[in-house]
């Protein structure tokens, strides 16, 4: 990746990218549906990126990769096909292409970067919002009340391959994920925390804490399920999810009452989730 990305200061998805192509390599070819990044990488007929990049429309991300890949096939060739959405391409717009690709198990690396909000056309509210935020579209009088799409268990009910969770502030954990799934034939899932300073309303020198917070927090644990078996990748000591929420002016407008619920479903879905791993080993 080039230097001279248009993207904001503390960008959490610029980050990403250049960890993810980092391990995939220059062989790769990158499918990149409507997103902040289709303006990160620059204007047409410029790139920052070092390798062949297809812009698509919005909701194509996993029929765009299975056509690449299929083409590659034809041709004889070799590389890794990598679709890079945000959570509106992914969890909302794009969902029903990736759902078809992955259940026919196309050979291709979806990776969602995931900022929890449409940010790159005004900060509205997208199914990856959580309870409780403020968007422009769920202002505080009216926040978010519905909770986060569990985008993870939905691609592991496709019986895919592999699938997993990564943030900026675990890089060799990230790029180990990158690797392995490089590595697997047929349908692979990475799912990115990717903080967005304007829309976090967080301070853009922040980006990469706010990630080892989610961690610590367990609001985003980061684990893998590699062919049904699970294996949380990270136990550490917890911290209070308020002190994740406080860094972040979406949050600010929440009660003592509103904190106490998120910290209690962050709670249930650990429980939750060390069980699924207690049981597939």
């Amino acid at each position: 990746m080039d230097p001279g990305v248009v993207s904001c200061h503390g960008c959490g998805a610029t980050a990403a990218m250049r960890f993810v192509l980092k391990a995939l390599g220059r062989d790769t070819i990158v499918v990149l549906p409507a997103c902040c990044w289709s303006i990160i990488a620059g204007p047409f007929p410029y790139s920052s990126l070092k390798v062949p990049l297809f812009h698509t429309a919005f909701e194509t991300g996993g029929s765009v990769a299975s056509g690449v890949t299929a083409a590659l096939q034809i041709k004889g060739k070799k590389a890794t096909v990598l679709s890079w959405a945000g959570d509106g391409g992914t969890f909302d717009i794009g969902l029903q292409a990736l759902s078809g690709a992955v259940e026919r198990n196309e050979n291709f690396i979806y990776v969602c970067y995931d900022n929890e909000a449409y940010m790159n056309t005004g900060i509205q509210r997208s199914s990856a919002t959580p309870w409780g935020a403020w968007t422009t579209t769920t202002p505080q009088e009216n926040f978010k009340s519905e909770p986060k799409k569990n985008i993870v268990e939905i691609m592991v009910a496709h019986r895919i391959p592999y699938t997993a969770t990564a943030t900026i502030a675990y890089p060799e954990d990230l790029i180990r994920k990158l690797k392995k799934a490089k590595e697997i034939q047929g349908s692979k899932f990475i799912h990115i925390l990717s903080p967005c300073p304007p829309g976090w309303r967080s301070a853009p020198e922040k980006s990469v804490k706010l990630t080892r917070l989610a961690v610590q927090a367990r609001i985003f644990p980061l684990y893998e399920v590699e062919y049904g078996r699970y294996t949380v990748n990270m136990k550490l000591p917890q911290i209070q999810v308020k002190e994740y929420l406080r860094e972040q002016g979406r949050f600010a407008h929440l009660t003592e009452e509103n904190i106490t619920r998120i910290q209690e479903n962050v709670d249930h879905d650990w429980s939750i989730l060390l069980k699924k791993e207690e049981m597939s080993t």
